[in-house]
């Protein structure tokens, strides 16, 4: 064997990892020059620069390979230091590749061939100390956590207690357990000293699975009630499940065999989904206390309340509500026309799927009150967002409020069309008896992202909420959240009612989740503020044609993020960090509320919004409010009619081109994503949160929620990931949240965010878990775990109970 063999193979690996660092280094150098051309920053110039030199020198076997790598990480380090500190997974895409490049040089196999040749001491130990530096950066922030706020509350009572109106403890009797939509369950059997000790009690398969015939946004967001001594489920396909508490054996099923145009084929619908049945009982509005419609009822009205004394409003995907006998699953065939109302009665044409009821109607002592989804950014030609109160007896209409035609509210004459295209409401209503009033959340006039053409009563009433009279349909207060909205900014949660402790003395408030992070809380008597809302000087400069509002109205008490800067963008390597801060400095952003563009503007908070329809989680005895913000951001284009692609299409309601037919511009919308499909924000994507509602102050703000399920080797780093589903909170002190990224429900220390215990789920939990007591006496916790098609959760057809071992 030659020497000069030996020698050649010796160099073979230093040669290699030249050829790796002198690709590397002139991707980023060719990358970092465009970045510095848009005003970026010129870091990536210069680092390209010296990893590709450093290739060079290793590629011709030269000792000062190690010298110059010595400085690129150093330079690096500090860089990455003065940019971001010591944040762990902002450290990660700056150093961690660099820091790997930087150990290999120092390994005998690399080092040793170099420095046959010329003597390196100083730059072996200039390397070391860089590579060492580095390390102790990335030890050392794993003792940080940015972004996050640690408190506890320091109270198991404010000496307060729920309003809202009573039921058995062990029972759930609506969405939101009761209409006041607290999602608070006054149990305590389950407490942070045991909820350790949960385990599954049972789990049952619904049967009901996704097909190829499906829309790509099915989900399973229901939120089961217990009551009748019976749990009620809905699925995605508006089947109703009535399961035994303890064991979760069907007792019976309805099926409305739901139709589209093609039969059972359901594709090219926007969405599909349930989140829940409504329960009425005779019962419980027989009493007199209530200072609303009066109780007696005609003897016609006795009769129909006497075959059908219990039932379900079951809203279904092919745009009816359904009454049904809660005792058997029956139709109530006094309800409607034989047990269904169509709603698509005086709505005028529209798309199959288009327009449909996702989420469960109010409840009064007399009165199914519902509104109904909107296919967004379809038309400017869609269904009316009509709200419409139904007799719970017999079905009829006895009033229809219309934010297109505000003041008239008496049941619109057979033959004639509801406003076109008004605001609607696709999220759940909240109802106070003994003010009178019912509470909804308001969408928006299509399309969301232009607003020339936007009616008066769009311009006064989207994208807040609107209190309207129980009797008559009629205004009694509006408050606008974002004025003029171009973001998709609809109110997508249920208001949640509650006695509210302040300086003042217990005040009956109203707090609106919004999609914008703020946290708005009104009095519900009249809509003044309870905590100050500001007129926020906004970004101007929508696209010509039409305006923006000057100012937009931020809540006080919010959970918006940091605006967005270049430091913030995020990625798995430097080069996909590097293409996002292109990606950044390439897309208009002035901060919130940036207008849409033809450029291409950022969204953040997004579209899909801090709070969505999973809404916040009270408990009116601790006086405290559990959340789980989110925070992603999107990009909205504005595409001109003209230049729109043929065969471009939607992907779902928040990705690929909204036609937006009818108006000058079409939309490409989807999240700030890189080219290695991960979020172009740094992480954290998703947080536990609670606020102490007396002061009006965020108690703690947690990461929550690992990549396990999100990325390809399934490590579960705690990386604080997106959730879509609400939270639930108990008597016990704890909290429960199952709609993560990842596939587990957790439980929570409501005083401190801690988590307690958790439970790998077989699909994604995208829904409200509850809680309830069985038959046997104990506290059940639980969850629809069924999936989330847009959002790439596993999906399944599982209904999951909870409860302590013994």
């Amino acid at each position: 064997m030659s020497t000069d063999g030996a020698v050649s193979r010796s160099r073979l690996l230093p040669s290699l990892l030249g050829v790796v660092l002198l690709l590397l280094g002139l991707a980023i150098l060719g990358l970092g020059i465009k970045l510095a051309t848009l005003g970026g920053s010129l870091y990536y110039l210069i680092a390209g620069l010296g990893v590709a030199v450093t290739g060079i020198l290793l590629l011709r076997g030269r000792s000062s390979a190690l010298g110059l790598y010595a400085v690129v990480l150093f330079v690096s380090t500090l860089w990455s230091l003065w940019e971001i500190g010591l944040d762990w997974w902002q450290l990660v895409p700056r150093l961690s590749l660099w820091f790997v490049f930087g150990v290999l040089l120092l390994l005998p196999w690399f080092r040793r061939p170099l420095v046959e040749r010329e003597p390196a001491g100083k730059a072996t130990a200039l390397l070391s100390v860089a590579v060492v530096l580095a390390g102790a950066c990335a030890v050392g922030a794993q003792f940080t956590n940015p972004g996050e706020i640690n408190g506890t509350l320091d109270r198991d009572s404010a000496g307060t207690a729920s309003g809202a109106p009573a039921q058995p403890d062990g029972d759930w009797q609506s969405y939101g357990r009761t209409e006041f939509g607290e999602r608070y369950s006054p149990l305590t059997q389950i407490n942070p000293d045991n909820v350790g000790k949960l385990q599954e009690a049972w789990r049952i398969q619904t049967g009901d699975v996704k097909t190829d015939k499906d829309p790509v946004e099915i989900t399973n967001q229901d939120t089961p009630l217990k009551v009748n001594g019976m749990l009620y489920a809905c699925t995605a396909h508006s089947q109703v499940l009535a399961l035994d508490p303890d064991t979760g054996k069907e007792i019976w099923r309805y099926n409305p065999q739901i139709q589209g145009p093609n039969g059972n084929d359901f594709r090219g619908w926007a969405h599909m989904t349930c989140r829940g049945v409504s329960y009425y009982d005779e019962a419980n509005f027989s009493r007199t206390d209530v200072p609303s419609t009066p109780a007696v009822l005609s003897d016609a009205g006795k009769a129909l309340a006497a075959a059908c004394p219990r039932r379900l409003f079951l809203p279904t995907a092919d745009a009816r509500l359904i009454a049904l006998n809660a005792d058997t699953g029956k139709v109530c065939e006094d309800f409607g026309n034989k047990g269904v109302v169509d709603l698509r009665t005086s709505e005028g044409p529209f798309t199959p799927g288009g327009y449909y009821a996702t989420s469960p109607p109010a409840i009064t002592r007399n009165l199914v009150i519902i509104g109904g989804h909107v296919t967004d950014n379809e038309s400017t030609s869609e269904p009316s967002g009509v709200i419409r109160a139904f007799d719970v007896h017999d079905g009829h209409l006895v009033w229809n409020w219309d934010a297109g035609n505000p003041d008239a509210t008496t049941p619109l004459p057979a033959g004639q069309t509801y406003t076109r295209n008004s605001p609607n409401m696709w999220s759940l209503a909240s109802v106070d008896e003994k003010l009178g009033m019912v509470y909804l959340p308001i969408g928006n006039q299509m399309p969301d992202q232009w607003g020339a053409d936007r009616t008066a009563g769009s311009e006064k009433f989207s994208a807040g909420t609107v209190a309207l009279d129980i009797d008559t349909g009629k205004v009694r207060w509006n408050y606008q959240y974002t004025h003029h909205d171009l973001w998709d900014m609809d109110v997508p949660a249920q208001p949640t009612l509650i006695d509210m402790k302040t300086a003042d003395g217990i005040k009956p408030a109203l707090i609106q989740p919004t999609k914008q992070g703020s946290l708005y809380v009104l009095d519900r008597r009249t809509g003044a503020p309870i905590i100050p809302i500001d007129e926020v000087k906004v970004p101007s400069g929508a696209v010509e044609g039409d305006h923006s509002a000057p100012t937009q109205a931020r809540s006080q008490l919010n959970m918006l993020p940091p605006e967005l800067n270049e430091k913030a963008m995020w990625g798995v390597t430097p080069i996909d960090q590097l293409l996002c801060r292109i990606q950044f400095k390439s897309l208009r952003y002035e901060g919130q509320y940036t207008p849409p563009s033809t450029q291409g503007s950022i969204i953040y908070p997004g579209n899909v919004g801090v709070f969505n329809w999973g809404a916040v989680s009270v408990d009116p005895v601790r006086q405290v409010l559990f959340s789980s913000p989110n925070y992603m951001a999107f990009v909205s284009k504005l595409v001109p009619r003209a230049e729109v692609e043929a065969g471009s299409k939607r992907e779902s309601e928040t990705s690929g081109v909204q036609p937006n037919t009818g108006a000058p511009y079409a939309v490409i919308m989807h999240p700030l994503m890189s080219p290695f499909g991960v979020p172009c924000q740094a992480p954290a994507w998703g947080y536990v949160s609670a606020v102490d509602l007396t002061t009006g102050k965020i108690l703690y703000k947690h990461k929550n929620g690992t990549s396990r399920d999100s990325s390809p080797v399934p490590i579960g780093l705690n990386l604080g990931v997106p959730s879509m589903g609400g939270s639930m909170v108990t008597g016990g002190g704890v909290g429960f949240l199952s709609g993560t990224l990842d596939q587990y429900i957790r439980a929570y220390d409501v005083k401190s965010g801690k988590i307690l215990w958790s439970s790998r789920l077989p699909a994604g939990g995208q829904a409200t878990p509850m809680s309830y007591t069985g038959k046997d006496g104990q506290q059940y916790v639980l969850a629809t775990v069924g999936g989330h098609g847009s959002l790439g959760t596993k999906m399944g057809d599982y209904i999951i109970a909870y409860k302590l071992s013994k």
